[in-house]
């Protein structure tokens, strides 16, 4: 396991330098019929007047796809871009397609100043129904993703987080629990998707907090999270009956989260990642997901652990 997968020791790092957006949390999402795409100059400068320090790069196409006007955009908010979600096709033999997607994304991240690459193993480049790997595709993605790794270190001097996701080849917990085994990058903790489906997000940070070096913060209504692990909604349907909730207002346990995270001395970047589908007109600022982005950032100032509480 390389050194890259645990946070670089920094010193005690206040929460306010640490908490970066995600353009999904103000409905940006390259799924067909998600909602309404909104204006990057919107996102980014109501990130900002929040008090956001970062951003994540959102979908393709959303923010610029040239490292110098992407670098220019995000100067002008004054934002660092932290990184961003890679799907990749991980399980079969060739492995051209995903060589090809981590070379572009990570050339064009890592210029503009992203240190990790978070990734995704998904069935196809469409996002097809997950299949179960057999052992054989269990051993296909753990030697990509050295592959993967090593690429990305050397050529770009980026990290790599595996995310579990709903919709993807590691999203159960018995998956999960399998890939834990069965890799050894580090680990995208994300704490709706964890629980979405059917790991327990405290104590995955409980047990497995040394191999994660990145955090998507969400919370969640846990019935409706149920409801897309049995396959009664989709996730589309989830997020528009409300899956998603401010941080403090769902399940997901986020408060215990942080402090299990701390005890490990995570102390990188923490992503809010509120998915939102927008179905009407672009809301006004008054009105819009700016809302639960400022109560989410309320509840980490009151609510996460500092370094010196986690030392006593």
């Amino acid at each position: 396991m390389q050194a890259t997968h645990a946070p670089a020791s920094r010193g005690p790092v206040p929460i306010a330098e640490r908490v970066a957006g995600a353009p999904i949390s103000w409905g940006a999402c390259e799924v067909p019929g998600w909602g309404v795409m909104p204006s990057p100059e919107a996102v980014l400068s109501e990130m900002a007047d929040l008090g956001l320090r970062g951003t994540e790069l959102g979908p393709p196409g959303f923010l610029p796809d040239d490292p110098t006007a992407l670098a220019e955009i995000l100067k002008r908010h004054g934002l660092t871009l932290v990184g961003g979600f890679v799907p990749l096709v991980l399980h079969e033999r060739g492995l051209d397609q995903a060589l090809a997607e981590t070379h572009r994304a990570a050339g064009l991240m890592s210029e503009a100043g992203a240190r990790t690459l978070v990734l995704a193993a998904v069935q196809d480049v469409d996002w097809g129904r997950p299949q179960e790997l057999d052992g054989a595709g269990w051993a296909r993605v753990a030697e990509h993703l050295k592959v993967i790794e090593a690429l990305a270190a050397e050529e770009y001097e980026m990290d790599v987080a595996l995310h579990p996701h709903a919709g993807t080849l590691i999203e159960t917990a018995a998956q999960v629990e399998r890939a834990l085994q069965a890799v050894e990058v580090g680990w995208c903790l994300d704490t709706g998707h964890l629980l979405i489906g059917g790991t327990d997000p405290v104590e995955f940070a409980k047990r497995h907090g040394d191999r994660v070096n990145h955090v998507h913060l969400k919370d969640v209504d846990g019935a409706l999270a149920a409801d897309v692990r049995a396959g009664r909604r989709s996730l589309l349907e989830a997020t528009r009956a409300g899956l998603f909730k401010a941080l403090g207002r769902g399940d997901a346990q986020i408060a215990e989260v942080l402090d299990a995270l701390q005890g490990h001395g995570y102390d990188g970047w923490l992503v809010l990642e509120q998915d939102t589908a927008i179905t009407g007109d672009e809301p006004t600022v008054a009105g819009g997901p700016i809302g639960d982005a400022r109560e989410s950032i309320a509840f980490l100032h009151h609510s996460a652990p500092t370094t010196e509480e986690s030392n006593r």
